[in-house]
C-alpha cells in the first residue's frame, strides 16, 4: 500500500537527514537574534544558553559582537525606551524593565534622557487614546486615568499634568 505523497517511508527519512543544515555556531545564533531586534548582553547570554551554548562561549561571542558594534547595551536601552514610551509606559516602568536587563543606573538614566517627548505629553497622549478626545468628564474618569498612569510608571507630577481639567 502506498501513501499519497509518500515515497516509501524510511528512505525519505534518511534522505531528509542528509539534507539537514549543519548546526549553527554560537556566533551565527547570536547574529540571528541581533538581526531581528536589539538585545542586552544579559538577554543575549540567556537566549544563547537556552539554545545550548555554554556560558563561557556565549560571553566570548557577545564580547566579540560588542567589539564589532553588533551588540550595544546603550543602543538597546535607547531602543527599549523609545518603544515603551510610544505605547504609553512611563519612566518608572521603563526604569524597572531596564533593570531586569542588567543595565547600570548610569546607562538607564542616559537612555531615559534620550526620550525627546516630555513625559507629561506621553501621559496626556495615553489618556487621550484611552478615554477619547472629549477628555476626562468626571472625577471617576480622572481617577481611572490616574490609576492607569500610576500603574504604567508615571510620577504624580505627570499624572496631575495629564488629568487636570482644562
Amino acid at each position: 500500500m502506498t501513501v499519497p505523497g509518500g515515497d516509501g517511508g524510511e528512505a525519505s527519512s534518511s534522505a531528509r537527514n542528509r539534507r539537514r543544515r549543519p548546526e549553527p555556531s554560537p556566533t551565527q545564533r547570536a547574529l540571528g537574534l541581533l538581526t531581528r531586534r536589539e538585545h542586552s548582553r544579559k538577554e543575549l547570554a540567556r537566549k544563547l544558553a537556552g539554545r545550548g551554548v555554554e556560558t563561557a562561549d556565549a560571553h566570548a561571542v557577545i564580547d566579540k559582537l560588542a567589539a564589532a558594534g553588533w551588540q550595544d547595551d546603550s543602543r538597546f536601552a535607547r531602543s527599549l525606551v523609545r518603544s515603551r514610551a510610544a505605547v504609553g509606559y512611563g519612566p518608572g516602568w521603563i526604569r524597572a524593565e531596564l533593570g531586569t536587563h542588567g543595565l547600570g543606573a548610569e546607562a538607564v538614566s542616559a537612555a531615559l534622557g534620550s526620550v525627546e517627548d516630555d513625559w507629561a505629553d506621553v501621559a496626556r497622549d495615553l489618556v487621550r487614546r484611552r478615554f477619547g478626545d472629549a477628555g476626562l468628564l468626571d472625577i471617576a474618569q480622572r481617577r481611572k486615568a490616574a490609576d492607569l498612569l500610576l500603574r504604567r510608571g508615571f510620577s504624580m507630577e505627570h499624572v496631575r499634568a495629564a488629568t487636570r481639567h482644562d
